[in-house]
């Protein structure tokens, strides 16, 4: 398929600069793919379409503050955006890259130095002179996607995190999961819904952009993830006594789908490409949010849902003025 096939035209004042005041009054958008049908809700609705017996997979990973400010000796400004938390050297997105050297040394705000070195899969490798740790503690930035045209905030610290992550890890938030609060949580369970919690450590390999005009020969950034043993019976029983599993994000989804069938506890690295014609083996229903023109994540929902259906979705959603991607609203694919 081609790329140009995922495009569409959004209104720059239709991209989220801020969440919503409240996590779950955000709004949401239903999509019915049996009777190609839209609905128009607010997202603490959702406890109104899980049935006894059903799942909900959440991604329990936390972003870590992965965005660090350097300047040069000649005193250029370097932003430094961490794809990993590695000792001894870290892979890094680094802005502006290409004049800088291997071997240089910029300082950061608070005058430790930083070793540039060689390139990797992606980025430059770099070296700190503190543990990593303790860099991101005293340093680090909150890694906001570059469609949120502003610097960070005090309140993103916690506004850019699930109510639910636990799990250090991720640089980019997995964002259909910051509309859900405890309440919510309590009000599923209390329905007899199971909750399985998974780990995707989120990183460049979701927001990677696709460089190729036949999207099959895109290759994603892998990512670490965690199947734990009690999630991955409790998805099966789930599957084997006739429930539905909700997948909270595009990385739960990819967690589910790339253990595939018999589910078995699991850990290691996953690039699982989903686009359309993939054959889905465990997820039922989708929760996600409102993607960028042309990315992965657009494409996989598109695979969930059938391109035309996403689209016309998306079109609607432009009109009705729905807010998009990480800060925006949502859509529940039924």
């Amino acid at each position: 398929m081609k790329l140009s096939e995922f495009d569409y035209s959004l209104p720059k004042d239709l991209i989220a600069q801020y969440p919503a005041k409240k996590r779950d009054k955000c709004r949401l958008m239903v999509m019915d793919r049996a009777k190609r049908s839209v609905e128009h809700r607010i997202f603490r609705d959702i406890v109104d379409y899980f049935s006894p017996g059903d799942c909900l997979v959440l991604n329990n990973t936390k972003v870590i503050p992965a965005r660090l400010f350097a300047r040069r000796k000649t005193g250029g400004r370097v932003e430094i955006f961490l794809l990993e938390k590695k000792e001894p050297a870290a892979e890094a997105l680094l802005r502006p890259s290409v004049r800088i050297k291997e071997g240089e040394r910029v300082a950061l705000e608070s005058g430790d130095e930083v070793e540039v070195l060689g390139r990797g899969p992606v980025g430059r490798f770099v070296r700190f002179a503190r543990p990593i740790d303790e860099v991101l503690a005293r340093e680090g930035h909150v890694p906001l996607p570059p469609y949120i045209d502003r610097k960070d905030e005090e309140g993103d610290i916690g506004d850019y995190q699930t109510v639910y992550g636990s799990r250090e890890g991720a640089t980019a938030s997995p964002t259909a999961g910051l509309h859900f609060t405890s309440e919510i949580l309590d009000k599923i369970r209390s329905k007899g819904v199971k909750i399985a919690y998974i780990t995707l450590h989120t990183n460049y390999g979701t927001f990677a952009p696709v460089k190729c005009e036949e999207i099959e020969g895109h290759k994603m950034h892998r990512e670490y993830f965690e199947l734990p043993q009690e999630a991955a019976d409790t998805v099966r029983a789930v599957k084997e006594s006739g429930g539905r599993v909700f997948a909270a994000g595009t990385t739960s989804n990819r967690v589910l789908e790339h253990c595939g069938t018999g589910l078995k506890a699991a850990s290691g690295w996953t690039d699982l490409f989903i686009y359309p014609g993939y054959s889905f083996k465990i997820t039922d229903h989708l929760i996600t949010n409102f993607h960028l023109p042309r990315s992965t994540l657009l494409i996989l929902a598109s695979a969930f849902a059938g391109r035309d259906f996403i689209m016309d979705a998306y079109r609607e959603a432009i009109d009705r003025r729905y807010r998009f991607f990480s800060y925006g609203d949502a859509t529940l694919i039924l």
